[in-house]
């Protein structure tokens, strides 16, 4: 049998499992794991700014990145903290991350050494499985099992703390028979398939509400397949966009209290009956329970059996991966469709249909300051179908979500729980990696993009290139907005008269912060717009450097100070502020969605 260290049989694991990228930052208590990767050479590593900023990278690289996993790499101290937050948004997304921190010596444990904290008992809420493996022999099992819960049931990330001397044990360990663990993923029987397709077919107005459970399985030309089959219309969730192409017949637009579409939520309240597949019920997405539940028969199909009534009671639940449950249901509609017992809802969703045309935003403003909606509007012409957007919180995302499209799955990169601010770019820079090719934007507010900038240097070091679009109002502009409620304005503004700007021509006084220096200073290139007329060309400029430079770019676009997005607490009361309500005629953004 080999001998080897236990790095050396960890790194030999990561590669068995395919996960050969990795984002990080060396440390003394790491530095053997470091050792081992660089002898094997087979696992990429970019070296983050920050350990945080890192966890992101690793997180977005699993969300792009269909079956890989991201690895982020630290010490157990400081590094090891700095990854909760990445942890956080990875566990709260259903997405598989895997971190691995650097210990103390195990004499040294609880003792108070340098850098030693118990980073398991801090991760564990936020993890599939944290552990601090005291037993060098132990090492191959742990990662063993760490890839099997990653992938298992609802994927979330994991922790494996390896103290310094555990790491440099000699084990016996032979790569070349190891084999990964079978994935456990629970499947619906016929028979509850079946129940849950008669529900349906006793509806007048059902709806198929598709989640991220869908993506992660997947499973999206299933759900297009059985949706078609039935003539169902879809609503996808923030997590499920692009499982459907926005454009498709049957896509009836996004439901929520935030990022949802007009049409979208009218649809919602005009339905008797819903089959939600893979989703979790957020608040975002129901607004207020009563409005959401009354009145309609709810199916609940999630791979996690503690889903299954979390939020509210459906009046069926099944527990079983996305992906089983459609095919499945696939066969059976097959077989109803052959014996001519299928219900024809086509004047349902051509009601659908007809609402997209009907309910939409306007975005076509010519006024400076720029007002947001017109930045949506020149992305949507500025950017492809095959575009991958990337971003996280605040009134940048949420107008984002109710104005952009997206026509294929993980082409909407979000932190959608978790929300944390920053998460942004170094996410952008891992969905980057995980898609060289690809295009790739990121959207952010300004307050968004200056939590973690300085992990524009890592796209500039490492040739990762991207777009990153900042809609600058020099506000906390979403709390701005909820602070409306309170009648105040209090500690929200980032403006300031910066002593350096406004005294060259196109640099705005009052805004603060020079994102254009600050991105240029880093390695990185920057266009700022100030006029709407000239977004089309600052896109197309910055789309042309990413290509030709292989950098991050930054395009800031400055915004008026004050736009309120809509927004509210029920569906039935999403305030939009204005009468916005116009035809698709009337709309650039969503011709497209009609032709």
């Amino acid at each position: 049998m080999p001998r080897m260290r236990a790095v050396d049989a960890a790194v030999a694991i990561l590669a068995k499992e395919g996960a050969t990228e990795a984002f990080g930052l060396p440390g003394a208590a790491i530095n053997p794991f470091y050792d081992a990767m660089r002898q094997h050479g087979g696992i990429h590593h970019v070296l983050a700014r920050h350990v945080e900023g890192a966890s992101h990278m690793a997180d977005g690289y699993s969300r792009a990145a269909r079956g890989n996993i991201g690895i982020c790499i630290g010490t157990s101290g400081p590094a090891g903290t700095d990854m909760i937050t990445g942890l956080y948004a990875a566990w709260a997304d259903s997405i598989p991350m895997l971190c691995i921190t650097g210990q103390a010596p195990v004499a040294k444990l609880d003792k108070e050494d340098f850098q030693a904290v118990d980073i398991a008992s801090i991760a564990a809420p936020v993890t599939k499985l944290a552990k601090t493996v005291l037993e060098a022999s132990q090492v191959p099992g742990v990662f063993q099992r760490a890839f099997q819960l990653m992938r298992s049931g609802r994927p979330g990330p994991v922790l494996i703390d390896l103290p310094i001397d555990v790491q440099m044990t000699e084990i016996e360990f032979d790569p070349e028979t190891y084999e990964p663990l079978t994935v456990e993923r629970p499947q619906a029987t016929r028979e509850q398939v079946a129940k849950a397709l008669d529900m349906l077919l006793a509806a007048e107005r059902p709806l198929i509400v598709a989640g991220g459970g869908i993506v992660n399985a997947g499973a999206e030309a299933e759900l297009v397949g059985l949706a078609e089959i039935l003539g169902v219309p879809v609503v996808p969730t923030l997590m499920g966009w692009g499982a459907i192409p926005d454009d498709h017949p049957l896509a009836a637009g996004m439901v929520g209290i935030q990022t949802s579409h007009r049409y979208g939520n009218a649809t919602f309240l005009e339905s008797d009956f819903v089959l939600g597949v893979g989703n979790r019920w957020a608040n975002r997405h129901t607004g207020g329970l009563k409005t959401y539940t009354e009145g309609r028969t709810f199916v609940h199909v999630d791979i996690e059996p503690t889903q299954i009534g979390r939020v509210f009671a459906p009046d069926y639940g099944v527990v079983s991966d996305a992906g089983a449950f459609l095919r499945t249901a696939l066969g059976l509609v097959a077989e109803r469709k052959a014996a001519g017992t299928l219900p024809d809802w086509s004047a349902w969703a051509a009601s659908a249909q007809e609402r997209k045309g009907k309910l939409q935003r306007k975005t076509h403003f010519t006024e400076v300051p720029i007002k947001p909606q017109r930045v949506y509007e020149e992305m949507n012409k500025a950017f492809g179908r095959d575009t991958v957007y990337v971003t996280t919180i605040g009134l940048s995302q949420i107008a984002g979500a109710q104005l952009l499209h997206t026509y294929n799955p993980r082409h909407w990169i979000n932190a959608g729980q978790a929300g944390p601010l920053g998460w942004t770019g170094p996410a952008a820079l891992g969905v980057s990696r995980a898609l060289p090719d690809g295009e790739v934007v990121a959207l952010s507010g300004d307050y968004d993009f200056q939590f973690m900038l300085e992990e524009l240097a890592v796209g500039a070091q490492h040739h990762l290139p991207y777009v990153h679009v900042v809609v600058n109002n020099a506000y906390l502009g979403l709390i701005r907005q909820s602070q409306r409620a309170f009648d105040m304005d209090f500690h929200v503004s980032l403006a300031f008269d910066n002593i350096n700007m406004g005294r060259e021509d196109g640099e705005p006084e009052g805004y603060g912060v020079d994102h254009v220096k600050v991105a240029e200073a880093l390695g990185c290139k920057a266009i700022r717009v100030t006029d709407p007329e000239d977004l089309g060309a600052a896109f197309a400029k910055a789309q042309a450097m990413t290509a030709e430079l292989r950098v991050p770019v930054v395009v800031e676009v400055i915004l008026e100070r004050v736009t309120n997005i809509a927004m509210g607490a029920e569906l039935n009361g999403v305030n939009e502020f204005e009468d916005l309500a116009i035809s698709a005629e009337d709309s650039p953004t969503a011709i497209a969605l009609l032709d």
